[in-house]
Order: structure tokens, then C-alpha cells, then sequence
């Protein structure tokens, strides 16, 4: 089983994902594309990279904004692989 990240950690994991917000115990980010198109082309991004890491996010869609939200359910928090997964979401980004 992932280990649970202690808040320091998680903390300074944060800092170099600045578009990133923890809530309770999730990482979340919104990002808003161009067209709702381009929304929808970095959700498939994000889902093809969660499926090859298979630790998968929560997803909303809104139009052009899309929010994921990153928590180790199986842990029951936050664990590195959702810093990791934050990170690839950011590099998809651009």
C-alpha cells in the first residue's frame, strides 16, 4: 500500500506545483483551455496518462474549465503518486 505524505511533505511538494491547492485531503487544480475542444483534448491527455500510471483523478468538466482533483483513495489521502500525477497533469498543460 502508498504511504500517506506527512503535511510537511505534501507542503513542500506543493511548492513546485504552484497552480496546485490542497482541500482536505486532495490536490486540487482548474484549468481553463482556449475551447472547449482543447478542454476536451488534455482530459484525454490526463486520462491516457493516469490509465499508464493507473492512479486516476476526479474529473468535472465545465465548459472550458476542467478541475482535477488528485487523492489516493486507497490510502485515504494524499500520497506521492498524487504529486507525481500533478506533475504530469502540469506538464500536459504546458
Amino acid at each position: 500500500m502508498t504511504e500517506l505524505l506527512s503535511d510537511g511533505s505534501i507542503d513542500a511538494g506543493l511548492a513546485g506545483l504552484p497552480e496546485w491547492r490542497r482541500t482536505g485531503d486532495s490536490l486540487v487544480r482548474t484549468i481553463e483551455s482556449p475551447s472547449f475542444i482543447d478542454a476536451i483534448e488534455l482530459v484525454r491527455k490526463v486520462a491516457a496518462a493516469a490509465e499508464a500510471a493507473n492512479h486516476h483523478p476526479d474529473i468535472d468538466i465545465r465548459w472550458r474549465k476542467v478541475t482535477y482533483t488528485l487523492s489516493t483513495h486507497s490510502a485515504g489521502g494524499i500520497t506521492q503518486l498524487d504529486l507525481d500525477l500533478a506533475a504530469q497533469i502540469d506538464v500536459l498543460a504546458g
